[in-house]
């Protein structure tokens, strides 16, 4: 019987285990193969530096000027995890690793939540829906914020949900209630250290609106007893307070400013009303196709007369509770002015639950197992699409060619240590060369049309931006563009040209000041 026992639990957890180191393979495959191109990346890579190479742990400045534009959860993580491997430098692996484990900790806590709701094959569905979703992994290899947000997002969600539904378990089955309590708390916090207000202010407009819509007021009024909201606040405010009496108000204006009241009312830019149908739709085909249509039906599913099971009437509720969650995020961005498509990322986790209960609860009673069965094997092909062609369009971001041959290629000629092609849009190799010829000496930077932060993140430096006069220029160097260089307004009297260095379709020119060439020290 005991033998019985522990094969029939293997049999459950295997494919879960399995799935989760689909989810590893997927995020890790080839994760440092491109360099650090963009420039969002390259900005948190600059901030990773400044904590890992030179300790600014607390109030870190990009290019030793502009203050961390993003609260530092994901910044620590990395320094932390560098710390823990004895990594000094950073590098495009070790900045993106924290992505990639925060998408596989959200894979394995969004399977034991579904195993929770839906039974072991909600479970692999949610796991397998997730490693089929595009947009779910390959943020999953960027060294931005966005997965530390959606990880503690779907976190709070589901804590939520788990202590919503104590009352209803079994006495010898229920949890604490309390320590849930203070769990969704300490998720939500925390999801506030990860990208500012809105890591709280969504998964607490979608309890409200839920507990409203069910007239659950005591209920929600007990969420509001001392004790929990009073520890996610102190995790919240935590380092907005270190800033405020640190006297930083620059990134407290950044922060509130730019960053949370200038993005939702335009200041940083607008897009149009329609610019999420694409994204929301087309971001992770099919999966992205079906997730409105599990939205409309866990919003039709209260109160339905067949759902006599409590489990099922359960699994509706969770499924209703998510679909508002999506509502609510959804209209939120839509209302605001400056739009980006990795706003959605942190909608994946709830949708892949949706998406099972749908699946489960009202496609599979209808045409069979087979639609089980299809979906898996949708989503298992999506996963080994998305394993070739993610890391190819990646380093296609950095120029290299894309095609058929070289994505499939991309593998094993990581296996075999070969070049994955010339990333010409990389200032890697330019960086590199500037470092060389300059050594120690001050840099700074001028004309530069496409977006310098990738340079400055393996320059691994300061090099401010020079504007205006450039007889104003104090000892050092200057690097610029080729074609601003030419097309200069003022006299350069004092800089000449020290080296020209490849850099895509305009190369950068190395000047050296004469101060600086007659100091002492060279």
């Amino acid at each position: 019987m005991t033998r019985l026992s522990l094969s029939g639990k293997a049999a459950q957890v295997l494919p879960l285990a399995a799935l989760a180191l689909l989810v590893a393979l997927l995020t890790l495959n080839r994760l440092g193969a491109s360099d650090v191109c963009g420039g969002d990346e390259a900005t948190v890579g600059m901030i990773v530096q400044q904590m890992v190479e030179h300790h600014h742990l607390l109030f870190p400045l990009e290019n030793c000027k502009i203050p961390i534009y993003k609260p530092p959860l994901f910044h620590w993580t990395a320094t932390a995890i560098d710390y823990t491997l004895g990594q000094r430098i950073v590098d495009s692996f070790n900045l993106r690793l924290p992505s990639a484990l925060y998408a596989i900790a959200g894979v394995i806590l969004t399977m034991f939540f579904a195993a929770s709701l839906l039974g072991i094959r909600g479970a692999i569905l949610s796991g397998a829906i997730l490693a089929g979703s595009y947009q779910y992994i390959s943020q999953g290899r960027i060294g931005r914020v966005d997965m530390t947000l959606t990880f503690f997002e779907t976190l709070s969600l589901y804590a939520f949900l788990w202590w919503f539904m104590s009352d209803t378990d079994a006495p010898g089955k229920r949890p604490s209630k309390r320590r849930l309590h203070y769990l969704l708390a300490i998720a939500m916090g925390l999801a506030v250290l990860a990208k500012g207000p809105v890591g709280a202010v969504l998964p607490a407009a979608a309890i409200v609106v839920f507990l409203a819509i069910e007239r659950r007021w005591r209920t929600l009024a007990h969420l509001f007893k001392p004790g929990p909201p009073l520890v996610g606040a102190a995790i919240a405010s935590s380092w907005y307070l270190a800033c405020l009496f640190g006297r930083q108000m620059g990134f407290l204006g950044l922060q509130f400013g730019s960053e949370n009241v200038g993005r939702f009312f335009g200041s940083l830019g607008s897009m149009p009303p329609w610019y999420y149908i694409r994204p929301l739709l087309l971001n992770s085909v099919p999966l992205s196709l079906l997730v409105p249509l599990a939205v409309i039906s866990a919003l039709r599913a209260g109160g339905t007369a067949h759902q006599d099971d409590q489990r099922d009437a359960r699994a509706a509720m969770c499924a209703r509770f998510l679909a508002i969650f999506w509502i609510v995020t959804l209209l939120f961005f839509e209302l605001a002015a400056f739009k980006r498509r990795n706003y959605l990322v942190p909608l994946w986790p709830a949708a892949a639950v949706m998406l099972s209960w749908w699946i489960l609860h009202r496609i599979v009673p209808r045409i069979g197992a087979v639609a089980y069965h299809a979906v898996i094997a949708t989503c298992l092909f999506l996963a080994v699409v998305n394993f070739f062609f993610i890391p190819a369009y990646e380093l296609h971001s950095c120029g290299v060619p894309l095609s058929l041959a070289g994505t499939l290629e991309g593998p094993l000629a990581s296996l075999e240590g070969r070049s994955y092609g010339t990333q010409s849009v990389s200032f890697r190799n330019a960086a590199a060369e500037v470092n060389r010829l300059t050594g120690n000496d001050p840099i700074f930077i001028y004309g530069f049309n496409d977006a310098n932060e990738p340079f400055l993140f393996y320059l691994g430096r300061c090099a401010p931006p020079v504007s205006g006069k450039l007889s104003t220029i104090p000892d050092g160097y200057v690097v610029a563009d080729a074609n601003a260089w030419g097309r200069r307004k003022h006299p350069a009297a004092g800089l000449h040209a020290v080296a020209r260095i490849p850099y895509r379709h305009a190369d950068l020119i190395l000047l050296h000041s004469e101060a600086a060439a007659a100091s002492p020290s060279r």
